[in-house]
């Protein structure tokens, strides 16, 4: 045991030049082709996040893998070190995406908006959501499941691919309008955060019931070695309510109470620092629990943001974070989920239209309803039901978590990755296209 141990800090130092090398090699590319991509599409008035992915599309089988296959596949294919690397880049890049997303959320709107937004939230939500499922319950799945997927938890991901919307590309949109202050965006960021919480806990569970009774499964249910699938989303649904329930609760306290506290001497040093340490201890909660990671990382990101409170010192600590998350991890993730998508392949083009067909209609049907009902006028209602029709990260975070724990397939993840990359570019042309010439438009209430 002894020689065990002293010969692992020696292993973990022990790559090559070569693999360094390797290694540097796929980085560069990866990040030379995000930023790149994402500057042209921001200069485009569109999300810099789509450019990232086309970055990594461009990298991948659907262009220089047919192009030069043996020259992509030995970038990215041919070296485990650099597949392991590459991997774990691709997993902090997500975790920090979700503790930014999580440090955004904000519930805006005013006390007179918020029966709008109960409305919206619960037929924009509910409707889509059940609409989902229900069209996968009459599918034969498994031709849209991966290894771990049962028609339990792929209708499931139909439900949530249906009823989700993007919060950080609404908000870019927004903010580059110029509205961010108006009723419009905060009952439409209101709406988008309470619809994203609900919809991550149920993604929380459907994780949960796709690792039970796997191979490497980690946590605290797995102690008990149940494969009764009532019991385990019974678990999954508490485990993930009693999470946020604390987080929410005494979440924003306890942080504030360390990041005060004299004796914490990695705040003194450097408070991004303090702030990444509450991230990989949520992430380690959520593992112990045996819930997904990305859900601690997103309830951090809401606890950190609520004990900071727009504190003009804290502000430059954010800024710091995402900066450093938005020049390498960010991008790498997303240019690593543009690598994985094989359109030569892995798409049908037939799931494609009708998916996104019933996606759309679906959300902007429900959404348009429920605005009217709450006394929104027609234009209004429209608007609303486009700006909640983008699915952006979110759609983007469903998809490479439900295909890395196989229950949906190569397919299916490329048809929700065009879904949430097309849908966000219909919302920022359609609202740049409705608010740009008006400084105060008359479908815009403040």
């Amino acid at each position: 045991m002894a020689d065990s141990y002293t010969s692992s800090p020696g292993e973990l130092m022990s790559l090559s030049t070569a693999d360094v090398t390797h290694v540097l090699i796929a980085l560069t590319l990866l990040l030379v082709a995000a930023h790149a991509c994402g500057q042209l599409f921001a200069r485009m008035r569109q999300p810099a996040v789509i450019g990232e992915i086309i970055g990594g599309l461009l990298l991948g089988p659907t262009l220089l893998g047919a192009v030069a296959p043996g020259f992509a596949n030995w970038v990215f294919g041919s070296s485990k070190v650099t597949t392991s690397v590459l991997g774990a880049m691709y997993q902090i890049g997500l975790l920090l995406l979700m503790f930014l997303v999580g440090a955004e959320l904000q519930l805006r709107a005013t006390r007179r908006e918020r029966r709008k937004v109960a409305l919206i939230t619960g037929i924009g939500l509910a409707v889509p959501f059940a609409i989902g499922i229900g069209v996968a319950s009459v599918l034969s799945t498994k031709h849209y499941s991966g290894p771990h997927g049962t028609p339990l938890t792929t209708g499931l991901i139909f439900g949530i691919a249906v009823a989700v919307t993007s919060i950080p590309v609404i908000s870019r949109i927004l903010m580059d309008l110029g509205i961010l202050e108006t009723a419009f965006a905060r009952v439409v960021l209101t709406v988008a955060v309470l619809e994203d919480v609900a919809l991550y806990v149920v993604l929380a569970v459907v994780l949960g019931l796709a690792n039970t009774g796997g191979q490497g499964v980690f946590g605290l249910w797995s102690l008990g070695d149940t494969d009764d699938v009532p019991l385990t989303a019974l678990y999954y649904v508490l485990a993930s309510l009693a999470f946020l329930a604390v987080a929410l609760v005494g979440g924003a306290r306890t942080v504030f109470s360390l990041a005060n506290s004299r004796f914490n001497l990695v705040e003194l040093r450097n408070p991004a620092a303090f702030r990444l340490l509450v991230l990989f201890v949520a992430v380690l909660a959520c593992t112990g629990l045996g819930i997904n990671p990305i859900f601690g990382a997103l309830l951090a990101g809401i606890a950190c943001s609520r004990a900071d409170g727009g504190d003009r010192a804290t502000s430059e600590t954010w800024v710091s974070l995402k900066q450093f998350a938005q020049a390498f991890f960010i991008p790498v993730y997303f240019a690593i989920v543009g690598l994985k998508l094989d359109l030569l392949h892995n798409i049908d083009l037939l799931f494609l239209v009708w998916f996104f067909t019933l996606a759309c209609v679906t959300k902007a049907a429900s959404v348009w309803v429920a605005a009217r009902l709450a006394g929104e006028d027609s234009k209004s209602a429209v608007q609303l039901a486009v700006a909640m029709n983008a699915r952006g990260g979110p759609g983007i975070v469903l998809a490479t978590v439900t295909f890395a724990a196989g229950i949906i397939n190569e397919t299916f993840f490329t048809i929700l990755v065009l879904l949430s990359i097309v849908t966000s570019q219909i919302a920022g042309y359609w609202l740049d296209r409705t608010f740009r010439r008006v400084t105060e438009p008359e479908t815009v209430k403040t």
